[in-house]
């Protein structure tokens, strides 16, 4: 009947919310860059970003008890420790710093990391965890987490220095994201940042949920290791390339 038909605004969600699970899933981080920015443009920003975290917290639970004997303990615990000494500077960028020059210095520099590697096909490797990279990548982390919510692009660089292979790559960053979408999602939760709303698009959401989880991580264990890590590299260019357009839109 038409009237149990979903409206327009919830298909929406699900499409979207598919779409950011799905490049999660295969390739560990990057629905930052789908989701909270596209759901924003039929919902408000205050329901898009704490559905987005729950979104986060079910697809890293659901690999990280899937594949959890990928994960790097080490790096992981060392990345999430880091990454809350950072956070707090990233809230304060948040509240005082200029949005826009932010923006284009972190684009800029994304960008050009991904660029070098890309076309050079140079990189560092890091044989072992290197406490410095790892408290480094980690804290950056939890900047721009704490500004934008996008602690990807630093944890990717990590996880390509050390030239994880594609599942150790997803699931560690997962053993990653787990924690600190939980911290996010208490935190979202102490300011009243939760209501019905976000539950029913969550509760809908969840078959688009598992199933894009599930073929990500498909594709995951079909991609090989040099065709992986260009991916990676694509994405964080997209990334940044997106930061650099916002900037200058905004």
């Amino acid at each position: 009947m038409p009237g149990h038909l979903p409206d327009f605004n919830t298909v929406y969600v699900v499409v979207v919310i598919f779409a950011a699970t799905m490049i999660r899933s295969t390739l560990g981080f990057g629905e930052a860059l789908i989701a909270v920015p596209l759901l924003a443009f039929r919902i408000p920003v205050a329901i898009a970003a704490p559905l987005a975290v729950l979104v986060s917290i079910v697809v890293a639970l659901v690999v990280v008890l899937q594949d959890w004997r990928r994960i790097e303990i080490r790096a992981a615990s060392g990345l999430v420790v880091s990454s809350f000494f950072g956070i707090p500077l990233g809230l304060f960028l948040l509240a005082k710093a200029d949005d826009d020059v932010v923006k284009v210095i972190l684009g800029t520099i994304i960008v050009a990391f991904s660029t070098y590697f890309l076309i050079l096909r140079r990189t560092l490797h890091l044989r072992h965890d290197h406490a410095g990279w790892m408290i480094g990548c980690g804290f950056v982390s939890g900047i721009l987490g704490g500004a934008y919510g996008m602690n990807g692009p630093p944890l990717a660089v990590y996880g390509t220095l050390r030239r994880w292979s594609p599942q150790h790559f997803r699931a560690t960053l997962q053993g990653y994201f787990l924690p600190a979408s939980i911290a996010g999602l208490f935190g979202y939760a102490s300011i009243g940042l939760w209501n019905s709303t976000i539950s029913r698009y969550f509760l809908v959401s969840l078959p688009a949920v598992a199933t894009a989880t599930f073929l990500g991580r498909a594709i995951n264990h079909r991609i090989t290791g040099d065709r992986f890590f260009r991916l990676v590299y694509g994405g964080l260019m997209v990334i940044g390339a997106a930061l650099l357009i916002q900037a200058a839109v905004g």
